[in-house]
């Protein structure tokens, strides 16, 4: 069995990084694949389970997961520089995923996962208005471009927003406010540090709400919540991986394969399959996150981008 990469290689560029495009692919691939699988359980599971439970057990199985490559690291990266700030970008995060879980439970996997590329929309608007980031005419074009895709994607006005949509795009929004934290975090702690955190909050957090809706699982049900949180570990690793290996413009096109992958799992699983609107819209807003996403890269490098791609959901 293959072992878990050190978490400090994923997370932690050390020197001039030694660019490696074909495997920074093959490990996006490989957690766009994981990604897509994790959120067509979370559909499933939540159709049977109340969201807090599966957000539950999908916390605690990745920190029990990520605990040994956690206790490896120096104990100086359990200490926060801002734990204040590590308590805010947490209650951002939790209402993110719980958000996102809810959502799963009304919305189509393939539709969620087209309206999730709008996060990159959200945290490069924020950081203009946030931090005073400056934007070309470009990158606003290429703004605007993606809002219009998610309408496409809605289309207000044709047809009735469902609220499984909304919370959907409530998700999104928080993820991309989770995400101007981290921005913040990283300039005091270590990526290790707010992973580290971000699990150690939300693992008691879910718990508790959890409670008030709980259900023991079956031990068909308790494979695939231990299989969610194994899923969720391994495609944040992943991606960080494939960011740290590959430049942006090689790894981050695979990523749209998300939207591929949902859709047959969403066909196979659930006989649902995004309309056209959808594929069109969604295609859209990735090009859109795309062309962001490169020109951030080429004033910022990689090393942020790594640490946002970790600490996500």
């Amino acid at each position: 069995m293959a072992t878990t990469p050190d978490l400090s290689e994923q997370l932690t560029p050390t020197g001039p990084r030694k660019v490696d495009n074909f495997r920074g692919i093959l490990f996006m691939l490989t957690g766009a694949v994981l990604i897509s699988c994790l959120h067509a359980l979370v559909r499933d599971m939540t159709q049977e389970l109340h969201p807090f439970e599966v957000a539950f057990f999908r916390n605690v199985v990745a920190l029990v997961v990520l605990a040994p490559l956690l206790l490896r690291q120096d104990r100086h990266a359990w200490k926060s520089k801002r734990p204040d700030l590590q308590l805010v970008r947490a209650v951002i995060g939790l209402g993110a995923m719980l958000s996102w879980f809810y959502a799963l439970s009304l919305v189509p996997v393939g539709d969620a996962t087209a309206l999730s590329f709008t996060v990159v929309l959200y945290t490069s608007l924020g950081a203009v208005f946030l931090f005073g980031e400056k934007m070309g005419l470009r990158r606003w074009g290429a703004l605007a471009v993606g809002f219009i895709g998610t309408a496409i994607i809605l289309r207000p006005g044709f047809q009735e927003i469902s609220p499984g949509y909304m919370w959907a795009l409530g998700s999104t929004v928080l993820w991309a406010g989770a995400l101007l934290m981290v921005k913040i975090l990283v300039r005091y702690d270590s990526p290790v540090t707010i992973v580290f955190y971000s699990s150690v909050y939300f693992t008691p957090v879910t718990l508790v709400l959890a409670l008030f809706f709980w259900e023991w699982p079956t031990w068909t049900q308790f494979g695939e919540l231990v299989a969610i949180g194994l899923l969720a570990t391994g495609a944040h690793l992943a991606m960080a991986k494939a960011m740290q290996l590959g430049e942006t413009t090689a790894v981050m096109p695979v990523d749209f394969t998300r939207l591929l992958w949902a859709a047959g799992l969403g066909y196979v699983m659930f006989g649902e399959f995004p309309d056209m609107w959808t594929w069109i819209g969604g295609t859209v807003v990735f090009c859109s996150t795309l062309y962001i996403t490169y020109r951030e890269s080429r004033v910022k490098g990689t090393a942020e981008a790594t640490a946002l791609k970790t600490t996500e959901g």
